[in-house]
């Protein structure tokens, strides 16, 4: 008996927490893409390499300031021999030289560049601009990752909304199949009737079991996405999805081509470009640089050297790399003009998708109203199949055949209405525009 009540109790706790791991979380799609930009793996490595150039940058402005080195040695010495020799041809003294055993050395040397042919202020503008073009593009990625959220998000109200339709369906159908059969128990109407509203059922289970599975491949891309455990079960409630706003959509293509984040990158880069023509070009110049220094040393017993400063300028000049820099200037040459061309070839890539997502847009909108038209007319022609059923007018092909169009026009009109904000915001997404759609910009 206790044996049984323990086994009662273990079924019970373990259909309990079945059912807390499958509680649905409500989710806005607002609070999504705030939580992908907080948690996405891209969006940390974009920031990352943000740091890298924000670290690159200072690296390089340093190079302005003075070097300063301080070296010391310490050494012992074995029986040092030494012989001093004066330049007069005097006997040497007859008194033994000391013999130190030991040495110290102390320097200080400091060095300020004054002039590198403007190499370093050149190197600090092209790592400036190349900082820039790191941050444009983790911008970039940002709102690629919140377009990536707004599909997942979209595609599983579709799904979550397909679902709910099949199974009020099937509802309907289940208890068709329940009146056809006491009908067809009583000689009313043919088991062939019956047949094809159990085939019906069959059918839309097919389709339930679909959509199932679409909702949990989307959930789990969704969950995988904003560093959810994947045993959350993701709810898109329909009334915060279509109080989206989906105003004010671009028109043009000029909204992209002044606020994409990868066409801002491009253009950075083609200043940092710029900037190392005019680095390459600085080995044709010499360098000067002021220098500076303190030397130290203490022979025991012997010499002791204190005060010993030195100032000056350094001159550099490389002969050799006038003749050989050439190759260097035509190189960086070279690569700006390919940014050149990558910004060319980019920006008429904007314009084709500005154009492309205006026209997905506009169908959106169109097709949705076809829709709401079409759903009118397949509840009025459901009504009056089902009238002329009742009254033996029309057979159970017909009555089958409208109800599947019924069906399939409430799903149409209501995954348009969810297609419509989704074209909305993959229009924003190619105008540069995402990201202030959402207030993102403080993340």
């Amino acid at each position: 008996m206790k044996i049984n009540q323990l086994m009662l109790f273990g079924i019970f706790f373990i259909g309990i927490s079945s059912i807390e791991a499958q509680e649905k979380t409500s989710l806005t799609l607002d609070e999504a893409v705030k939580m992908a930009w907080e948690k996405s793996n891209e969006v940390t490595l974009a920031n990352t390499k943000v740091n890298t150039k924000k670290y690159e940058l200072q690296e390089v402005k340093n190079n302005q300031y003075p070097d300063l080195k301080i070296s010391g040695q310490y050494q012992r010495l074995t029986k040092a021999s030494i012989d001093l020799h004066n330049n007069g041809g005097d006997q040497a003294s007859a008194e033994p030289m000391a013999s130190p055993d030991q040495a110290m050395l102390g320097m200080a040397n400091l060095s300020l560049p004054i002039f590198s042919g403007f190499k370093i202020k050149n190197s600090i503008i092209a790592s400036d601009n190349l900082y820039e073009a790191e941050s444009s593009y983790a911008a970039k990625t940002k709102e690629d990752v919140a377009l990536r959220v707004i599909t997942y998000y979209t595609a599983l109200y579709k799904a979550q909304k397909t679902l709910d339709l099949l199974n009020e369906n099937q509802k309907q159908a289940k208890q068709r199949v329940t009146d056809f059969t006491e009908l067809e128990k009583n000689g009313i109407i043919p088991r062939n009737d019956l047949l094809k509203s159990q085939l019906l059922v069959s059918k839309t289970q097919l389709s339930i079991d679909e959509a199932n599975n679409n909702i949990n491949n989307i959930n789990f891309y969704l969950t995988t996405l904003l560093k959810l455990d994947p045993s959350v079960k993701l709810q898109i409630n329909e009334a915060d999805f279509f109080n989206l706003k989906t105003s004010n959509a671009p028109t043009s293509d000029a909204l992209a081509l002044e606020n994409r984040k990868d066409l801002e990158a491009i253009r950075f880069q083609q200043k940092a470009s710029e900037a190392s023509i005019k680095i390459a070009k600085s080995g044709y110049y010499p360098s000067l640089a002021l220098l500076g220094g303190y030397t130290a040393l203490d022979l025991k017993d012997f010499i002791t050297v204190k005060y010993a400063m030195n100032f000056g300028i350094g001159l550099s000049y490389d002969l050799s790399g006038i003749l050989k820099n050439s190759a260097n200037v035509k190189a960086a040459e070279s690569r700006a003009l390919e940014v050149k061309s990558t910004e060319a070839v980019m920006t008429d890539r904007i314009k084709v998708e500005v154009q492309k997502s205006i026209e997905d847009y506009d169908l959106a909108i169109n097709q949705s109203v076809v829709y709401d038209e079409a759903l009118l007319q397949a509840a009025e022609n459901y009504r009056l199949v089902k009238d002329k059923f009742d009254n033996g007018l029309s057979d159970t092909n017909d009555l089958v055949e409208a109800d599947v169009e019924h069906l399939n026009a409430k799903i149409n009109t209501a995954l348009s209405k969810a297609t419509i904000i989704q074209k909305y915001y993959e229009l924003l997404s190619v105008s540069g525009q995402l990201s202030q759609s959402f207030n993102l910009s403080k993340i």
